[in-house]
C-alpha cells in the first residue's frame, strides 16, 4: 500500500496537526497524548472538516453519591469537536462520543527513521 509523508517526528510536537491532500481526500494527522493519529478529515454528520476543530478533553457532570449534581469535570478522554456542528470524537478510538455508532476512518500510521507517513 502506498505512503504518503507527512512529517519529520520532531516536527509534529505535542498537540499539533498536519492537513494533508490525497486525491480529493483530505487526511489530518495529530499529535495527541505522544501517539500520532491520522483520519480522514470529514465529519460522519456533514462532512465538515473535524480534523481542524478543536482538541480539548471530555467534559462530563460530576455525580455525587446520591446521584445530585456537583458540576462539570473534564476527564482525561482528549477529543476533537467538529467545527460545523459540534460533534465530539474521541482522539484516540474515532467515535463518536455521543453516538458510538459513527466513527471517524482511520489512517494507519508509521513512524520510520525519524519521519512519519499515513498508509493511504
Amino acid at each position: 500500500m502506498p505512503e504518503l509523508f507527512v512529517a519529520r517526528t520532531a516536527d509534529l510536537k505535542e498537540g499539533e496537526r498536519k492537513i494533508l491532500h490525497h486525491g480529493k481526500d483530505a487526511i489530518g494527522v495529530l499529535r495527541a497524548n505522544g501517539t500520532i493519529h491520522a483520519y480522514l478529515n470529514e465529519c460522519p454528520h456533514q462532512g465538515g472538516p473535524v480534523c481542524e476543530g478543536l482538541m480539548i478533553h471530555r467534559v462530563e457532570e460530576d455525580l455525587g453519591p446520591d446521584r445530585t449534581y456537583r458540576g462539570m469535570k473534564y476527564t482525561d478522554d482528549l477529543h476533537i469537536v467538529c467545527p460545523w456542528h459540534g460533534w465530539e470524537f474521541n482522539v484516540e478510538t474515532g467515535r463518536c462520543a455521543g453516538d458510538g455508532k459513527h466513527a471517524l476512518r482511520r489512517y494507519r500510521v508509521i513512524e520510520r527513521n525519524d519521519e512519519i507517513y499515513v498508509v493511504v
